[in-house]
């Protein structure tokens, strides 16, 4: 296949286009480079033996979209563009609005346009909200406690309608829990711009020395050490899962299907600490503070029907992932720069 992978230069983005390359398909990275750097592109190339082509530009932009489906016999598109932070979706929330809704409009538009309705649309667990009980399965009730979350769940009943007015769309909506870790080579990783939102680069920058020590969010959650549990999962696991979805859908009829992506296991804040201290030799200080607004307990996922419908299952573990994410660090302490 022919595949767009929109933000392909991102974190996990630039793990999928490794696996897609690897697996035999021509792969296409549409990407602004707003939160990623074009020295992935190199390094997907060096892992993979064969580069994959990139075109910059911003899913906003309806002309540099149809310049690539002009030029490119694009076959499935797999939907990563979009800002990802929780805390600066709340505190500017129309920029998560415009980007992430506005910006989707505009890429299914064009795909409707060039006759192309395959797409992986890369949702996120924050849909399910603050949930009533773990684990959480894809039936569960649809919410969101986030401007970020609320874009990802829009996004989401968009494709719906898409699919109920024109049955020749084929969709997968895959929400996947806590995203970590970095390719074994250590070429590629999660360089995150400023300062880190998600934990484990945190982790990882405290560790290597570019940061003093670890803010936990809240350590009065009613879980069992008080801070927040998370579904963390390896990032190389979650691209052989969208790896897995494209070929479903490459040999499917329609329709939209959802899937989780997960480990079924959650791992809360201190544990990832402490994992992350015997992978890396290194101590980790943390201060607990406040909790974060649009956080929530504990999210982690059921993830049998993505076994059950794509023969799919995460198979790396949590000291795998923390050694896997130092060595990307260890080795990259700026990250790409």
């Amino acid at each position: 296949m022919n595949v767009l992978l929109t933000g392909g230069a991102g974190y996990i983005g630039s793990h999928t286009a490794v696996e897609c390359l690897a697996a035999g398909h021509e792969v296409v990275v549409f990407d602004n480079l707003s939160n990623s750097s074009v020295k992935s592109l190199d390094r997907m190339a060096r892992i993979a033996g064969r580069p994959a082509a990139f075109v910059e530009g911003d899913i906003r932009d309806r002309t540099a979209l149809r310049a690539v489906f002009t030029r490119h016999a694009i076959d499935a598109v797999v939907h990563f563009a979009g800002l990802k932070a929780v805390g600066e979706s709340v505190e500017k929330p129309l920029l998560y609005y415009d980007n992430n809704i506005a910006g989707s409009i505009a890429l299914f538009e064009v795909m409707a346009e060039a006759g192309v309705k395959s797409v992986v649309f890369s949702s996120s667990a924050t849909v399910y909200g603050d949930p009533a009980r773990v684990p959480i399965t894809e039936d569960f009730p649809l919410s969101a406690t986030n401007p970020y979350g609320r874009s990802k769940l829009f996004i989401e009943e968009m494709l719906r309608d898409v699919a109920r007015s024109d049955g020749g769309w084929t969709i997968a909506l895959l929400r996947y829990f806590n995203p970590v870790g970095a390719h074994e080579s250590g070429l590629i990783g999660e360089d995150p711009r400023g300062i880190p939102n998600n934990l484990m680069p945190y982790v990882a920058q405290v560790a290597v020395g570019r940061r003093p020590h670890l803010n936990v969010f809240g350590g009065d959650y009613p879980t069992p050490d008080g801070t927040g549990v998370r579904d963390y999962i390896h990032v190389v696991d979650l691209a052989r899962g969208h790896l897995a979805a494209l070929n479903r859908l490459h040999h499917n009829t329609g329709g939209v299907h959802v899937w989780n992506l997960g480990t079924g296991r959650g791992v809360s804040v201190l544990e990832m600490v402490r994992a992350f201290e015997a992978a890396s030799g290194r101590p980790v200080p943390y201060e607990i503070v406040a909790r974060r607004p649009g956080d929530v307990a504990q999210c982690w996922a059921d993830p049998a029907r993505a076994a059950h419908d794509l023969g799919w299952r995460a198979v790396y573990d949590l000291p795998r992932m923390c050694a896997d994410a130092w060595r990307w660090q260890s080795q990259n302490p700026d990250g790409y720069t």
